[in-house]
């Protein structure tokens, strides 16, 4: 006579069969945004896009007005140029699906477009941390070594110094996405930010993700907390130098560091906030994010033209002309 012997499923595997089923239906996640409120998301929709095209406008005239000039040929204003370019792609992979999701009731995301997001995020925000690394090193060479500056900051060597903060950022993003992209999620799907970020996407995992989040930190903490080393470290070198110089001579020097240390603060203190902590999220961070994804951009372009005289000069002489001539300059 034959026996049916029936193996109880425990708890534990009927959870884990549910758990990859869910798993491979996982297609698109929602984001909670800033608010739920209406009037609140009508309000921010006008605010961020006044921002963006602030964003766009700022930054177009220091891009064009250093290049239709003579100021592309000083390594300064060479970088800076690169800095206004980053600036526009970073705040670019951002702020228009802010917008768009502002005007919506459910905030959706596809899966491949949430990691495409992710990437993006951290490759032009990496390349804006290598660039601003650059330009302190840029200017401590040109105050601490002047007679060496051209030769130490050739034409030659600053393209090598973009390819390097391009590389570097490509490194840093590919391996966040790399810890990001095999994690498992199985619900639910809201992300408690406006965008797809590392920390907020590890919540979601249904899986342990501290060794992960330790890497996370390793990762984009200390890439954040290296570079802000070295930037203060440029400027203490720097400070230590002008201390024996004349008094015009000390106020010109820290005019021109003024503005770059100013940037500096703005895009650094929140990005070392919210990423030199442990894979934990706070209501708070997406307020933070805010000053490395939009403020920071936007106030970019008048810090640098503000309180510098060559930039104001230099728009002066590009913008007072044909603008046909700008067009063949350009183009």
């Amino acid at each position: 006579m034959l026996t049916c012997h029936f193996f109880p499923v425990t708890p534990s595997e009927n959870s884990l069969h549910q758990t990859m089923e869910n798993v491979n239906n996982v297609t698109e996640f929602i984001l909670l945004g800033l608010s739920q409120n209406k009037k609140i998301k009508t309000l921010y929709f006008l605010l961020f896009l006044f921002c963006y095209i602030a964003i766009w406008m700022g930054n177009l005239l220091i891009i064009i007005s250093i290049t239709c000039s003579q100021l592309i040929g000083q390594p300064m204003y060479f970088f800076l140029n690169y800095l206004a370019f980053s600036d526009l792609c970073y705040t670019s992979t951002v702020t228009p699906k802010l917008l768009t999701d502002l005007l919506k009731e459910m905030n959706r995301i596809s899966y491949a477009s949430c990691m495409a997001q992710l990437f993006a995020t951290h490759f032009f925000g990496g390349i804006e941390i290598f660039i601003l690394t650059v330009m302190a090193y840029d200017r401590y060479v040109a105050i601490c070594k002047p007679l060496h500056y051209m030769v130490i900051m050739s034409r030659r060597k600053r393209y090598i110094l973009i390819f390097a903060c391009c590389i570097g950022a490509f490194l840093h993003s590919f391996v966040q996405c790399l810890l990001t992209i095999n994690l498992p999620f199985c619900g639910p799907s809201e992300i408690d930010h406006y965008f797809c970020d590392i920390y907020p996407l590890l919540k979601l995992a249904c899986t342990d993700t501290y060794s992960i989040g330790i890497l996370v930190v390793a990762n984009s903490g200390m890439t954040g907390l290296v570079n802000f080393v070295v930037l203060m470290l440029s400027y203490f070198f720097i400070l230590y130098t002008i201390r024996v110089y004349p008094a015009e001579s000390r106020s010109k020097a820290l005019s021109t560091c003024s503005s770059h240390i100013t940037v500096v603060v703005l895009f650094f203190v929140p990005i070392l906030y919210i990423y030199i902590r442990p894979a934990i999220t706070f209501p708070e961070d997406k307020v933070f994010a805010l000053f490395y994804t939009i403020i920071a951009p936007m106030f970019n372009p008048l810090i640098y033209t503000l309180r510098n005289m060559e930039m104001k000069n230099a728009m002066r002489k590009v913008w007072c002309q044909n603008p046909f001539s700008i067009g063949r300059q350009l183009f």
